[in-house]
């Protein structure tokens, strides 16, 4: 094929990959998984991917490649659902773009440029949880990457996390404001939507080091600060510790932003352990307290999504990872999750259903002995209604 065919075929088969229409697959009950997934790295433009000049590139050769497509924050604006995706190149460099759907379970087309913002010397940028505050900014709140200058001779791999921040008034022009000053180094920060107290309150999760989560105890923060535009951390508790041969004994750490409801504040993490395959991270749930947002009021146990299928295999296989999610007035929820930091899925639910998992499925007793008795009770409770079949 010369230029001009190379170049049809590649947009016709990008055509049919923008116009696919999702379905419905799977559900545990809590949440409906859709058959594909919402962004992968074909989705983004051809024009991102290629020089389309025949001169300049006359054998028609990918110039910028993009490894993956994930971790997305998300936020509705005008009526359209939109995520701040983290789009990694082949470079392995990260930065931020708006992918927006009229239907927020396909349709997600890219805006023609990336989001720009002011650096402040860092290397790498991901992971934005963007939240509307109720001062009227939309902040974002991302981890910031360095090369740890501490490092020995020879040593390339080991880095700092701090928590950057951006705030926008309309997903266009996006004012950069002062790292998150703390003692310890910062992953996984997250802006509660509400002051609290008169303050901003932050979700964090303190860690040792770049990678070590730190010791025994540790695991997701709260944290109140007095300015956004000089956000400081000097106390912080924790509210959702790490524990010993749970889904989250490696580290833990807060999701998207909580959702507000009667009953309490809706929260979605991530948990990780250690097994002989790797790192392994599933998604779990939790409530908090209206009055109190850092008093956890429901801890349903075990995840509420872990990778299946393809969701498994990537480029950092056995991951499920959210940093987005939205709720439309008429309490539909949907979801945005990354598998194996390659692609973005989304799956659906509603406040009611993700209330009444949280308030209604118990709690982890932390041993085999009370996972029987939960489970026995529950047999117990459902023999009035066990049919013959059911055996």
């Amino acid at each position: 094929m010369d230029f001009n065919e190379k170049l049809q075929k590649l947009r016709e088969d990008h055509s049919v990959l923008m116009g696919q229409r999702n379905k419905e697959a799977s559900s545990n009950g809590v949440w409906t998984r859709y058959q594909y997934p919402v962004l992968t790295s074909d989705h983004a433009p051809l024009y991102w991917r290629y020089d389309l000049n025949p001169k300049t590139n006359p054998l028609l050769l990918e110039r910028f490649g993009i490894n993956g497509t994930f971790n997305a924050g998300a936020i509705k604006v005008d009526g359209k659902y939109t995520m701040v995706v983290r789009v990694e190149g082949n470079d392995r460099k990260s930065f931020f773009a708006l992918a927006q759907s009229d239907r927020g379970i396909d349709g997600f087309r890219f805006s023609p440029y990336p989001i720009e913002f002011e650096s402040l010397g860092e290397t790498n940028v991901y992971d934005m949880r963007i939240v509307r505050h109720e001062d009227g900014w939309i902040y974002g709140i991302f981890c910031a990457e360095s090369y740890d200058t501490g490092a020995g001779a020879g040593d390339l791999s080991s880095a700092v996390a701090q928590a950057g921040v951006v705030r926008t008034k309309d997903l266009k022009t996006w004012q950069r404001l002062p790292n998150i000053k703390s003692a310890t180094q910062q992953r996984n920060v997250v802006l509660h939507p509400e002051f609290v107290d008169g303050k901003y309150a932050l979700y964090t999760r303190p860690q040792a080091g770049f990678i070590d989560a730190g010791s025994e105890g540790m695991g997701i923060g709260f944290a109140l600060v007095e300015d956004m535009c000089k956000a400081e951390i000097k106390e912080e508790m924790i509210l959702d510790s790490r524990l010993y041969h749970t889904i989250k004994e490696s580290k833990n750490g807060e999701g998207p932003s909580p959702l507000k409801t009667p009953s309490g504040w809706l929260h979605l993490a991530h948990g990780v352990r250690n097994c002989a395959a790797g790192l392994r991270y599933v998604l779990y749930m939790y409530m908090t307290s209206l009055d109190d947002p850092s008093k956890v009021i429901a801890s349903p146990p075990g995840y509420t999504l872990a990778p299946i299928e393809q969701e498994r295999v990537g480029d950092v296989s056995n991951v499920l990872f959210s940093n987005g999610w939205i709720a439309d007035e008429d309490g539909t929820v949907y979801l945005y999750y990354a598998s194996s930091d390659t692609r973005m899925h989304v799956a659906t639910s509603t406040i009611d259903r993700l209330v009444d998992y949280c308030m209604n499925s118990g709690s982890d007793g932390l041993t085999s002995e009370t996972s029987v008795e939960r489970l026995r009770l529950l047999i117990d409770a459902n023999s009035p209604y066990i049919k013959e079949d059911d055996k």
